[in-house]
């Protein structure tokens, strides 16, 4: 058990993940072999869409008599292919796009690194946002971002929970959650101050350089990695997370301080010693490493920020606040922040040109900021706004479902390399390095009771991040995918996690599309068009889950005619099912993976679908889909009655169509209703568990059954209460119509409780 997250070490099931150690974070540059075979899967699928088309479709229209009937079948036949092809053809083309960028990389000298900031102002702020997050999780986060190497860092933990929980387990975990920030500073305070004055000691420079300045610093970079291995040492280590912070978040650091050491003594050696500008580099280069300015900022602490339930306000409240100052006055409904030009201040926020966010259960390599900063800082890049490391996946999956889960987002990380190649990218909010001046473009201010509300970052659907995007795209911003590995997130360990996950991220891309056609608009009148293959990977990025699915569900459901089924339809296919494979096999996974992620996906289907539901409820009634935060623990997460019982009957269908088809003798129809129904159901039993399955659908039918009745809690207000004074003077009288004072003056307790 590790006693920080109090929770059980979760046990390995069979057929997880073995390899342990991350892929290189600068990918292998692709051979032109690879380069040509992937041109030619482009132009393969583009050809047996266009002969399927032709020798298919048009010739039974020429050839046969058709009925209303055949034409209808052919119609939506030829629209469901047409979209799958027009999918998997995309993946085709950012994949080939990323094999080029690969390619083209080549990785700035970490001298010309720690040039680049020698006297570098401005500054970077680092925000967490954080709910309800296992104390465990949060402080690995924390610490990976505070020890990165960038001068003028500020880290802030934005802890979302209730203030004052009741729940004495919730109160214990905030509490350890609210001092992270504290233990983590006076952990580095004895290597900050050192390196600190070892700078002060140094300032007053000469030309030249003495062997003892070099032993000296060799020895600081030798007691720094000391320092670092011997915080790893006391780590506890429980699951694969665990293993990579200690191994590539904090041995990986004292690695790369520790070469430096030898290398000053190898110089020392040879009688050599580095220029003096160099020497001052490397000495900033640890006070920048070890020096962070930590803190905790809770947003419904203040009756004056808004408390809507989603990461994007989150965000939004504090974003809002930064280069101003404050002075918190008490009022019957909480303490509000009231703006302070000079004088005493409760609050002050600092300002800083960069904003970096980082989701609680994300991890960044040691030079995530300055690599990043850095390729923004060129001038050809004055217009980008967000610079991000696409995140892969955790090895050492503890679980089937968390190593395949990981596989996809691994493939994400591709395909979000190619999609910069096209001048197509969308902000991925686990991680991003943003101009803050850019934010300030795109700022949407309201008034909300009278206390003024500021949205940077989109709230309207969850995927704020897709949203935001476009927005930045309409001021003629652009956003970049650095071309390496760089962070890494965590993949839900079960079924039940991934199910709120997958249906976030299935919610709301048809929202955002009237949006791209907006600034296709604008663009296009401002003489900066789209380029017709952006154009078509963001439509893709944004509604393929939405035709994918509900095209799925016609293969699945329809007995199309026989007459429209050809081999030119697999040849269309193919080739997107060889390159994923391929890709696959070259991150370490099995080529043979590429069967499961289909029976994944098959699982996965109602889950997609409820998504695309929520969108177009929301376009309907213009009312915003509540949040549903993945959830971040070690034990596991049960799955709503619904998405065990779809799987169910995709299987129960495809068998029965298998056996009608199959009689019939349409064998076309009859194997991929027998290859469906297999796969759902090795997924079935893989991913979510006969027994897990059992038990969530007691769970569910459970709490239907089960219905809590309401009780009054002792001293808990009436309807026919004294209204308190503080609350009528600050409120008012109860407006015209409304309930007499002892319902209004609940409510206005029920406010300052929430």
């Amino acid at each position: 058990m590790n006693p920080q997250s109090g929770a059980p070490a979760r046990r390995r099931q069979w057929g997880s993940e073995r390899a342990r150690s991350p892929l290189p974070s600068v990918h292998t540059r692709p051979s032109d072999h690879a380069i040509t075979l992937g041109r030619l899967a482009i132009i393969v699928t583009v050809v047996a869409w266009a002969a399927y088309v032709i020798s298919t479709i048009v010739r039974q229209f020429l050839d046969n008599e058709t009925g209303f009937r055949f034409t209808m079948e052919a119609v939506s036949y030829l629209i469901v292919v047409t979209f799958l092809t027009f999918s998997a053809l995309m993946y085709l083309v950012m994949r080939q796009g990323a094999l080029e960028r690969f390619r083209a990389h080549r990785r700035v000298p970490r001298a010309e690194i720690d040039r680049h900031f020698t006297g570098r102002d401005g500054g970077m702020t680092v925000l967490i946002p954080s709910y309800a997050e296992e104390t465990a999780v949060v402080r690995q986060t924390m610490w990976s971002a505070a020890l990165q190497e960038y001068p003028g860092l500020r880290v802030v933990l934005l802890v979302d929970d209730p203030p004052e929980p009741t729940d004495p387990v919730a109160r214990e975990r905030l509490d350890a959650t609210r001092a992270l920030a504290r233990q983590i500073g006076d952990a580095l305070r004895e290597p900050a101050d050192r390196f600190t004055a070892a700078v002060t000691r140094h300032l007053e420079f000469t030309s030249w350089v003495g062997a003892d300045e070099v032993r000296e610093l060799a020895v600081d970079y030798a007691w720094a990695a000391d320092w670092l291995d011997a915080m790893a040492d006391a780590e506890l280590v429980d699951d694969h997370v665990d293993r990579f912070f200690v191994d590539q978040i904090v041995r990986g650091l004292a690695g790369d301080l520790r070469e430096v050491s030898v290398a000053l003594e190898a110089a020392l050696a040879e009688g050599e010693t580095p220029p003096r500008a160099r020497m001052g580099e490397l000495r900033r280069r640890l006070m920048s490493t070890f020096s962070v300015d930590l803190d905790v900022f809770e947003r419904k602490r203040y009756a004056s920020l808004s408390h809507e339930a989603n990461k994007a306000m989150n965000l939004n409240s504090y974003i809002g606040l930064m280069g101003r100052a404050f002075r918190e006055e008490e009022t019957p409904n909480g303490v509000v922040l009231r703006d302070v030009q000079d004088g005493y201040a409760d609050l002050e926020v600092p300002d800083s040109e960069w904003v970096l966010t980082l989701d609680a259960d994300s991890l960044l390599l040691r030079e995530y900021c300055v690599r990043l900063v850095q390729l923004m800082d060129q001038p050809e890049n004055a217009r980008v706004a967000v610079s991000q490391t696409p995140y892969s996946a955790f090895r050492g999956a503890g679980t089937r479902i968390e190593r395949l889960a990981g596989a996809t987002t691994d493939i994400q990380h591709i395909l979000h390399q190619g999609m910069t190649r096209h001048d197509a990218t969308f902000w991925v909010g686990a991680n991003a390095v943003i101009r803050k001046r850019a934010l300030e473009d795109i700022v949407e201010i309201e008034q909300q009771g009278g206390f003024e509300i500021r949205r940077y970052v989109q709230d309207r659907t969850v995927i704020e991040d897709t949203e935001s995007s476009i927005d930045l795209g309409r001021h003629g911003w652009t956003l970049v995918n650095y071309p390496e590995r760089l962070s890494y997130s965590a993949t839900p360990p079960d079924f039940g996690s991934l199910v709120v996950q997958r249906r976030r991220w299935a919610n709301g891309g048809l929202l955002i599309l009237p949006k791209l056609w907006r600034e296709a608009r604008e663009r296009r009148r401002d003489g900066r068009p789209l380029g017709t293959m952006e154009l078509l990977i963001r439509v893709n990025y944004m509604a393929s889950i939405a035709w994918a699915s509900f095209g799925l569900v016609f293969l699945l459901a329809f007995p199309y005619d026989s007459r429209l089924l050809s081999p030119f339809v697999l040849g269309a296919a193919l080739p997107y099912f060889l390159a994923m494979a391929s890709d696959l096999r070259s991150m370490g996974y099995r080529r043979t993976d590429v069967f499961r992620i289909y029976g994944f996906n098959l699982i996965l289907l109602p889950v997609n679908l409820a998504g695309v539901v929520k969108s177009l409820q929301q376009a309907v009634t213009g009312k915003k889909i509540p949040f549903a935060r993945t959830p971040k623990v070690k034990n596991r997460t049960a799955t709503p009655i619904p998405y065990l019982i779809a799987p169910l009957l995709i299987i129960a269908f495809s068998g029965l169509t298998f056996v009608r088809d199959f009689s019939e003798g349409n064998w076309a129809n009859a194997a991929f209703a027998a290859f469906n129904a297999a796969l759902t159901a090795v997924a079935t039993v893989s991913y979510i568990g006969i027994g897990n399955l059992v038990v969530d659908l007691g769970l569910g039918i459970g709490r239907w059954l089960f219905v809590e009745k309401r009780r009054r809690v002792a001293g808990e207000p009436t309807a026919t209460a004294a209204p308190d004074w503080r609350v009528v003077l600050y409120t008012g009288g109860a407006p015209a119509g409304a309930p007499a004072g002892g319902e209004s003056a609940e409510r206005s307790r029920e406010q300052v409780a929430a």
